[in-house]
């Protein structure tokens, strides 16, 4: 019996037995699960730039010097709508190109000293409004100035008399409807890979036969039936040179064209960018929407946070180890639509801490959306009947403790970060709301939009540090479909700031509006197109996160360049300049030699990108 009674104990303990080590086994794996997705470590590290306190022009000699200097560029301009938005246009690209200028209205030109002027740049419908001045100007150019046309102007009898100089053999009085820019030589980085396509296009460019002196830069495309439509050239004049922008667009987006464009008119020009790539994930990390997408179903058969985790950031994970990406990923803490306070805290953290201490231990950043998803505007903002689903903040106080929360909320998990750039829910921010991130928050950045919405409500930025003291830092493109017009913008930005800035959202995968009915895999792949084309346009480019970049921002923002030509070479004078800056050089004439206070870098035939590391830099030029 007792025997029995042994056998039986002996054969409990050993079932008892393997149940203990399925048990802990269990248990084991349930804990390496829990810390995958929970406790995922980051290392800390340091920003390769911050923001610093802003250095006055005024108290350094260089930027007196600049300010104080004779401006560059005479701009005349037309009191039409294709002459205000050229002079529009070129105020922004040569202001921040740092190229003074003086502008003057064509029909007042006779009042003018050309004789002062290096440059000057016709924003003009109708060139029989500059009268004899027209002739003078060429005559200028003869003795060594440059001239740059914006747009194509109305054929008419002072155009005629005038177009030979401007390298026009035989004019047409209709206009040619072109579809895309096709560069014919090395003149902007990227644009040798692919043509860019234009939106909604219309009769736009001058029928022009070209004398065989002109060097053509960019004309239309084949496809476009019949002879290709030149679009930018160049012709030399006596001792100066013509440009001619045949192209018929002034908008945002072509910035770029009308930068490089003016690069062409000097033998050396120069000017400050910015250099930098900077990718933000907006709504990340976030709560998950709950259900099924039917998209992610029928491609996947998996639930939309099963999505997120095993394809959606396992492709830009791996996307960003591929270049050196380093997110800027936007906090939303939940999606309610609470508006008052007190505000209660997200208790289901686990995801929060699985993608955020990856994003930052890849090198990346943190930065704030929002308590939810409510844009920071009180009661009487005006949404223009757009955004009914949007709450108004029911006080100040209120849109004040939301932030606080959400900032709580993020110095709890990632405890070591800082904080400091901000993305407006719908890119939509009241100036209370402005007024209460500086009060609550560390924020010193705030990344809206580049190009204005056209709604009136959205908040459009230039690259710049706001009197508030805030540093702009837009974001250019977005989203996953990537059409024609985001890449004509993508590659415009590229060749004006030397910057890409890019943002998507995780649930662009959910929108059909956003591509979501393309499935994955092809909008992964338009985006992976998209980056393939940017690293081997700028290989040097840096990837920044958004603190740095608004750090970079400063510093442009803040730069002056005093730029002489001597017998030797090219010397560029700072004012501003504290650590670093970065300067776009065109040679058109020459070739550098030695350079003191900085390093040159080849980007492509004639262009040079120059890291100044001190205030006065030494170009010699061969």
């Amino acid at each position: 019996m007792k025997k029995k009674r042994k056998e039986l104990l002996k054969k409990g303990n050993l079932r008892f037995g393997k149940m203990q080590i399925v048990i802990i086994a269990f248990m084991l794996l349930v804990g390496v699960l829990y810390l995958a997705q929970r406790n995922v470590p980051y290392k800390t590290r340091d920003f390769l730039l911050e923001p610093t306190e802003a250095v006055s022009v005024e108290e350094d000699s260089a930027g007196e010097d600049f300010l104080q200097s004779d401006p560059e560029c005479l701009i005349l301009w037309q009191d039409d709508a294709n002459g205000k938005k050229g002079l529009e246009m070129m105020e922004s690209v040569l202001g921040q190109m740092k190229i003074s200028y003086d502008t003057c209205e064509g029909a007042r030109a006779l009042e003018t000293d050309f004789g002062r002027y290096q440059t000057f740049v016709i924003s003009m419908t109708n060139f029989s409004l500059l009268d004899e001045s027209l002739l003078d100007i060429i005559d200028r150019v003869e003795e060594g100035a440059g001239l740059m046309i914006l747009y194509p102007p109305e054929v008419n009898g002072p155009l005629q008399s005038v177009s030979a100089s401007l390298g026009i053999q035989r004019l047409g009085r209709d206009y040619s409807l072109v579809s895309a820019i096709h560069l014919t030589k090395e003149f902007m980085l990227g644009g040798d890979s692919k043509d860019y396509k234009i939106t909604d296009p219309y009769e736009s460019s001058l029928q022009v036969v070209l004398d065989k002196s002109c060097e053509i830069y960019a004309q239309s495309r084949e496809e476009d039936g019949g002879n290709p439509v030149p679009l930018i050239w160049k012709k030399e004049l006596g001792e100066g040179v013509v440009v001619f922008d045949n192209l018929g667009f002034l908008e945002k987006a072509y910035r770029g064209f009308y930068s490089a464009s003016y690069s062409l008119l000097t033998d050396v020009c120069a000017y400050p960018v910015i250099n930098a790539s900077v990718f933000y994930l907006d709504d990340f990390p976030s709560p998950v929407p709950q259900g099924d997408s039917k998209y992610i179903k029928r491609d996947y058969g998996m639930s939309t946070a099963d999505f997120y985790t095993q394809v959606w950031w396992r492709d830009i994970y791996n996307l960003a180890e591929q270049y050196g990406i380093r997110y800027t990923g936007l906090v939303i803490e939940q999606y309610s639509d609470q508006v008052e306070a007190p505000f209660a805290r997200n208790t289901d953290i686990q995801r929060y801490r699985y993608f955020g201490n990856m994003l930052l231990d890849q090198g990346g950043e943190i930065g704030i959306h929002g308590y939810n998803h409510m844009p920071l505007c009180l009661i009487g903002f005006d949404y223009k009947e757009e955004y009914d689903s949007y709450r108004f903040w029911e006080s100040y106080e209120d849109m004040s403790a939301s932030l606080a929360e959400v900032k709580g909320f993020c110095e709890m998990l990632y405890p070591e970060e800082k904080f400091q750039v901000y993305v407006p829910p719908s890119n939509i921010l009241s100036k209370e709301g402005r007024e209460a991130l500086k009060e609550t928050t560390d924020i010193k950045a705030i990344a809206s939009l580049y190009l204005p919405d056209g709604d009136g409500i959205s908040y459009s930025q230039e690259f710049e540090v706001a009197e508030d003291g805030i540093i702009e830092t837009p974001r250019v493109i977005s989203g996953y479909l990537l059409d024609d017009y985001v890449q004509m913008t993508a590659f415009s930005e590229l060749n004006f700031h030397y910057v890409n800035s890019h943002f998507q959202h995780p649930d662009d995968t959910l929108d059909e509006d956003r591509g979501a009915d393309l499935g994955w895999e092809e909008l992964f792949g338009r985006l992976s197109d998209y980056t393939k084309w940017l690293y081997q346009a700028a290989p040097e480019i840096r990837n920044l996160t958004g603190t740095e970049f608004a750090a970079a921002v400063q510093i442009y923002d803040q730069l002056t360049v005093q730029r002489t030509c001597t017998s030797e070479g090219l010397v560029l004078d700072l004012g501003g300049f504290k650590d670093e800056a970065w300067i776009m050089i065109r040679m058109n004439e020459g070739t550098p030699g030695k350079v003191t206070g900085g390093e040159l870098e080849q980007l492509m035939d004639g262009l040079y990108l120059l890291q100044a590391r001190e205030k006065r830099v030494e170009i010699e030029i061969k």
